[in-house]
């Protein structure tokens, strides 16, 4: 065999490796003393961090590349908007406002 595929081959094998090293995730949860509920929560809490309910939802159907620019964007305002809210309150200049209090 030539350097050239050897090298492919690895490059190929190691490309394949990072993507089924992506696509596995695995969450382990303890149960103690037969106590499902507490378990489930808890799995539930880990799946939530990951963010495995969030992108199903989004993988339940197709996103046009340009829908899918568009909400990142969106979320990216939001995060910068939420973070410079939570810079002001630390510094005093805002006061947390009541969630009842807003306007619908």
């Amino acid at each position: 065999m030539a350097p050239e595929s050897i090298a492919a081959l690895t490059l190929q094998s190691k490309h394949l490796f990072e993507i089924r090293e992506r696509a596995v995730c695995r969450v382990q949860v303890v149960v103690r003393d037969n106590n499902i509920d507490q378990a489930l929560k808890a799995l539930k809490k880990k799946l939530q961090r990951e963010g495995v309910f969030r992108e199903m939802k989004l993988r339940n159907y197709y996103e046009k590349p340009s829908e899918k620019k568009a909400r990142q964007k969106a979320e990216a305002v939001r995060r910068a908007r939420k973070l410079a809210r939570k810079r002001a309150q630390r510094e005093g200049g805002i006061v947390a406002a009541p969630s009842a209090a807003r306007p619908s």
